[in-house]
């Protein structure tokens, strides 16, 4: 702890018997990229920031519209035409000015992502669309880095964990043994055309935020080779196991 007045920041989570002062200055000390600063990437920011990981990566290139409002309450209505990266990076610095926030205002691709992915220690996946999680999901098995992933549409989201070795069963998963190819593009829908309710992401964003903190922290079970699937219309949660798959990784560009 820096100082009284950190300690006092976050002392509610000090005060839990498993988190303790050793886990906070591990989350003072980690580093995290958030890939999308949408409806998924705001609530994780939001609560990364809050709870104090010391350096948050934020990648984003897209600006605010009037229509992410409903679901990315990150921002306002004053931040409509700015970049998504850089009006996060304000926020967060506002929410918790001592820690460190480096804004992005690119395109991940396969010319940039080794290079940026490299600098962090857990990454969790905002995108939305799967060309960027692929690109994602193969930097992270070829750097060996943690990737949290998340998805939503309509009323329903799913969040997991992939390149994460399971403690009891010694086995890591990632993202290809889920889907080990792309769909195909006219097959995709969207929410820009199916629509999402707004607190799906919320729900799903803080997830991902709490399994990078765990990885972190080393506290709990780590939703490792498993992804949690949440339907709000019927307030119901379901798990269901990745098994890994040598030929997934064959997949994987090796440069």
């Amino acid at each position: 702890m820096k100082s009284k007045d950190t300690y006092q920041r976050y002392s509610r989570q000090i005060l839990l018997r498993e988190f303790g002062k050793i886990a906070q200055q591990k989350l003072l000390d980690s580093k995290i990229l958030v890939i999308g600063a949408g409806g998924l990437g705001c609530p994780a920011l939001q609560y990364l920031a809050a709870a104090g990981a010391g350096t948050i990566g934020v990648i984003d290139f897209d600006f605010v519209e009037i229509s992410n409002l409903q679901r990315q309450p990150l921002y306002g209505v004053e931040d409509a035409g700015k970049s998504k990266a850089a009006a996060a990076g304000s926020k967060l610095n506002a929410l918790n000015p001592d820690i460190e926030i480096h804004s992005f205002y690119l395109k991940l691709d396969n010319k940039n992502a080794l290079q940026i992915i490299s600098d962090y220690e857990v990454i969790i996946d905002g995108s939305d669309n799967y060309s960027t999680r692929y690109i994602i999901n193969d930097a992270c098995v070829i750097l060996d880095k943690p990737l949290v992933y998340g998805a939503v549409l309509r009323y329903e989201g799913q969040a997991g964990v992939f390149n994460f070795t399971c403690k009891r069963t010694g086995i890591r998963t990632n993202y290809r043994d889920l889907f080990p190819k792309p769909p195909d593009a006219n097959s995709v829908i969207s929410c820009n055309e199916a629509g999402v309710l707004g607190v799906v992401p919320g729900i799903i964003g803080t997830m991902q935020a709490s399994e990078a903190i765990k990885i972190i922290t080393g506290i709990g079970d780590i939703l490792c080779n498993e992804v949690v699937s949440y339907n709000l219309l019927t307030n119901t949660f379901y798990k269901f196991h990745i098994s890994h798959s040598e030929e997934s990784e064959s997949l994987i560009p090796k440069s």
